[in-house]
């Protein structure tokens, strides 16, 4: 198991960067063979590095990151990737806030997170209704909570890897949502999935500080 716990993540980082480089866009079906493959190796990674003693953080986040895959293959109908998305990060944070131990500084970390929720998501919302998607107003407005939220309660762990992870994650899918409703930008693809394939592995990492 060492061995194999060992060489998981050089796997996720070349199939990681193949699909980021080289992943096929068709036919659809293979291309999210290839998005998902390295999700699928970091919850493998993530499940070999549970300590003996398990705790409700470990089976919250390795749910976490099964539903996240599931956002990965549906994202192309959105709500439904939404969902599977919005779903994961509940896990998260359901399993971070087991795990919660707060001081002044890890809760004062609210007003930086609540300010750049506001400065990110009053321009989308306000692009998503000029475009006239009014359905996506309140999923879109509740998945923006949700993240931020997870992003603290992976702060008030005071575990560096869950708190990188969460903030990485609320990076990609800035850049995401962004580049979806806002303005086009430059090299977005492979920043999003950058940024969301660190984010899930350091996620993945966290599980055996959590003790």
């Amino acid at each position: 198991m060492n061995g194999v716990r060992n060489w998981l993540p050089g796997a996720i980082l070349l199939t990681g960067v193949f699909y980021i480089g080289f992943g096929p866009s068709d036919p659809l079906w293979l291309s999210l063979v290839f998005k998902a493959l390295p999700m699928v190796l970091i919850i493998a990674y993530a499940a070999l590095l549970l300590p003996p003693q398990r705790r409700r953080v470990h089976t919250f986040v390795l749910v976490g990151l099964g539903f996240c895959v599931v956002g990965d293959v549906t994202l192309h109908w959105f709500l439904i990737g939404l969902t599977a998305f919005l779903v994961g990060h509940v896990c998260y944070l359901v399993g971070f806030l087991t795990r919660a131990r707060a001081t002044r500084a890890r809760v004062a970390s609210v007003v930086p997170l609540a300010l750049f929720g506001v400065a990110i998501g009053v321009p989308l919302l306000s692009a998503i209704q000029s475009a006239g998607d009014t359905e996506l107003l309140l999923p879109v407005a509740l998945y923006i909570v949700v993240i931020l939220s997870m992003a603290w309660a992976a702060i008030l762990t005071g575990n560096r890897w869950a708190i990188a992870g969460s903030l990485l994650f609320v990076t990609s899918d800035a850049i995401l949502s962004w580049n979806m409703f806002v303005q086009d930008l430059a090299f977005s693809g492979p920043a999003i999935m950058v940024t969301y394939y660190s984010a899930q592995f350091l996620i993945a990492r966290s599980v055996a500080a959590f003790r």
